[in-house]
């Protein structure tokens, strides 16, 4: 055997051992959701499960496209409650069910996809009772009613699906679950005061230091209603636009 045909079957003999003897493999917990094969509910319910997944995505696509001082706050309080599920796992130590016990190592309590999504369902709603206003016109303002019991039922009820899944699944224990989404609910709230009592004050200041005008950041908050707003001002520069175009080609 020449020295190519040695170094490819010891590559071969590697693989097929696991690249190295002794080496222990461990998995990316964040992303590794398991349900039993054949179960229906359990693979919908491991799919939801993966919404805190979805929602951090979703806030990075409109941190970069929107630059909102709100949005930023509202994301920097995701991490923040994330920090707070750690410390308190770390502290609390409580492990996993036990049929978990020789995939997850991490502890159990409280479960952080439970705080993630009460905490996020919670901010939302206060969110919108309070931060977004009624429009004037009665027709419009019945929609905008439906919109919001509307996104309301759709977070609550991801949220209730990615809790009953932790506990379907055997990631969590029942108390595990009601506790973290009692915690979430908690700092959800929490942040939600800080936000629109004590830092939303300051957004008209911050958006005007250098840093915030070469990031292009934002402020909305006096703007009773931003998606209205957004909606008739990018209809008038449209139309404006066109008048603009159609005056330029009968010349």
């Amino acid at each position: 055997m020449n020295t190519a045909d040695a170094l490819l079957a010891a590559d071969q003999s590697s693989c097929a051992t696991g690249g190295s003897l002794g080496t222990e493999w461990q998995p990316i917990t964040l992303t590794l959701v398991e349900y039993p094969k054949g179960d229906f509910i359990g693979k919908l319910l491991a799919w939801i499960s993966l919404a805190p997944l979805g929602i951090g995505a979703g806030f990075v696509a409109l941190i970069l496209f929107r630059r909102d001082l709100h949005t930023i706050v509202f994301f920097v309080g995701t991490l923040v409650n994330e920090c707070i599920n750690m410390l308190l796992k770390h502290w609390i130590k409580e492990p996993r069910p036990i049929s978990r016990a020789q995939i997850w190592t991490e502890y159990g309590m409280p479960s952080s996809h439970s705080q993630f999504m009460c905490f996020f369902s919670t901010y939302v709603l206060l969110f919108i009772f309070i931060r977004l206003h009624h429009m004037n016109n009665s027709s419009s303002a019945r929609i905008e009613r439906i919109v919001r019991v509307l996104m309301l039922a759709i977070c609550w009820a991801a949220a209730f699906l990615v809790c009953f899944g932790r506990v379907y699944l055997l990631y969590h224990t029942v108390r595990q679950v009601l506790i973290g989404a009692i915690v979430g609910a908690v700092v959800g709230a929490l942040w939600f005061l800080l936000t629109h009592c004590i830092l939303t004050p300051y957004f008209p200041m911050v958006v005007t230091w250098r840093i915030a005008e070469l990031f292009l950041l934002r402020d909305t908050t006096l703007i009773p209603n931003v998606l209205w707003f957004e909606y008739t001002a990018t209809r008038q520069e449209a139309r404006a636009r066109s008048r603009k175009l159609v005056s330029m080609k009968s010349q």
